[in-house]
C-alpha cells in the first residue's frame, strides 16, 4: 500500500501539472482565435470568455489522454533512471504489479474522459451554439445606424428608418442589390436551425427588378421575402455536430453523426491504450536518462491521434465504412502496447534458455 500511495502522488503530481500547461497552450491560441473574431465583429468580445468556459471539458478530453501518456513517462522515467524501479524489482516488485497499481488512476481518468466526451461537451456546445445563434441574430442588425443609407455586404445597400428597442427588427426598410430594390414596412432575420445560414425576411412590400439599359422593369409584392445574408462558419458547422447529444447519436443513420459516435468512445478508450503503451516505454537505462524515450513516445501518440481524426473524416464522407470505423486503429496500438510488453519477456527468457 505505501508503494500505491508513492506511485499515485508520483503520477498525479506529473499529471496535473502537464495538464494545466497543454490546457493553458490549447486555451491560448483559443483565445488569440477568438479576440481575433470579435476584433472583426464577427462575435460579441462579452461571450469570448464564456465560450472560452463552455469548451474547457472538450478540451480536457484531448489532453487528459496526452497528460497521462507523458506524466507515465516522466513519472515513471525518472525512476527508472534514478534506479528507483531496480530497487523495487530486486524486492519482487514486478512490472506486472507496477501496470495494475498504474489501473487504479487508470480507471479514474477513464470515467472523467468518459463524462466529459459523452456528456459535457456535447452540452457545453449546445451552450455556446445557443449564444452564437444569439449573436447571429445581432451582430448584422447591431451594424446599422437608422436614418442612414449603409454598405454592409459588399453591393447591397439598406436603409432602415428606425430599429426596435432590441435591434431585432428593421421599420421601413430599402434595400438596393444590384439590380433589384426591395421596399418593406418591416425586416427581421431568421436562422435556420438545418444550416446556420442566416436570412432577412422582409415583411408586407415590393420588389423592382430592371434590366441595364431598359426602362422596363417588374414589380412584385410579396407578403414575406427571404434574402440571404451569409452561410454558416465552418466552425460553427463543426461546433453543431458536436453538440448533438450522445443518444441522439446511437442508431442513426447520419454518418456525420456514426462518426461522432464512435470519436466520443474513442476519447474513452485511448486512455487504457496509452498506460499499455507508456509503462513499458517509461523503461529506461539509468545511463540514458529519463527523457531517452520521450520524443519517439510522443510520435507514436500523435500518429495515433492524427489518424484518429483522419479515419473520422473518412467515415463523414462515407470513404470508410462506419461498420469498420476507428476500431482497427485502436486494435493495432493495443497490439503495439502487448508487444512491447511480451517481446521484451520472450528475449530475457530466450537468453535464459541459451546460457
Amino acid at each position: 500500500m505505501i508503494i500505491f500511495r508513492y506511485l499515485a502522488r508520483e503520477l498525479a503530481g506529473s499529471l496535473f501539472a502537464v495538464t494545466i500547461v497543454l490546457l493553458m497552450i490549447l486555451m491560448s491560441g483559443r483565445l488569440i482565435r477568438q479576440l481575433a473574431a470579435a476584433a472583426a465583429g464577427e462575435v460579441s468580445l462579452d461571450i469570448v470568455f464564456f465560450t472560452l468556459i463552455l469548451r474547457l471539458p472538450s478540451f480536457l478530453e484531448m489532453i487528459l489522454p496526452l497528460a497521462l501518456f507523458i506524466s507515465i513517462l516522466l513519472s515513471y522515467g525518472r525512476m527508472h533512471a534514478e534506479s528507483e524501479m531496480a530497487v523495487l524489482t530486486a524486492t519482487g516488485f514486478s512490472e506486472r504489479r507496477l501496470l495494475y497499481y498504474t489501473g487504479a488512476p487508470t480507471l479514474f481518468l477513464m470515467l472523467v474522459v468518459g463524462s466529459f466526451s459523452l456528456f459535457l461537451s456535447p452540452w457545453g456546445a449546445q451552450q455556446m451554439e445557443g449564444l452564437y445563434r444569439k449573436q447571429a441574430q445581432l451582430t448584422e442588425f447591431e451594424l446599422l445606424a437608422p436614418g442612414r443609407f449603409q454598405s454592409l455586404n459588399g453591393d447591397r445597400v439598406t436603409y432602415a428608418e428606425s430599429l426596435s428597442d432590441d435591434k431585432t427588427q428593421m421599420n421601413q426598410v430599402f434595400i438596393a442589390d444590384g439590380n433589384s430594390l426591395l421596399l418593406a414596412e418591416r425586416g427581421t432575420q431568421y436562422v435556420s436551425d438545418e444550416t446556420g445560414s442566416r436570412f432577412l425576411e422582409l415583411h408586407n412590400g415590393r420588389r423592382y427588378d430592371w434590366e441595364p439599359d431598359s426602362l422596363a422593369f417588374q414589380a412584385l409584392d410579396f407578403g414575406l421575402y427571404g434574402v440571404k445574408i451569409a452561410d454558416e462558419p465552418e466552425e460553427r458547422s463543426k461546433l453543431r455536430k458536436e453538440a448533438v447529444p450522445t443518444l441522439d447519436l446511437i442508431g442513426s443513420d447520419d454518418l456525420k453523426q456514426q462518426a461522432q459516435l464512435q470519436w466520443r468512445i474513442s476519447m474513452l478508450l485511448m486512455v487504457p491504450i496509452v498506460v499499455l503503451l507508456a509503462v513499458p516505454l517509461a523503461r529506461v537505462n539509468p545511463r540514458q536518462g529519463r527523457f531517452a524515450r520521450l520524443f519517439p513516445a510522443i510520435v507514436l501518440y500523435m500518429v495515433y491521434i492524427s489518424l484518429l481524426i483522419a479515419m473520422t473524416g473518412l467515415i463523414e464522407k462515407g470513404r470508410l465504412p462506419s461498420s469498420i470505423g476507428l476500431w482497427p486503429l485502436h486494435i493495432v496500438y493495443f497490439l503495439i502496447g502487448l508487444g512491447l510488453w511480451l517481446v521484451p519477456e520472450w528475449n530475457r527468457r530466450r537468453k535464459v534458455k541459451a546460457l
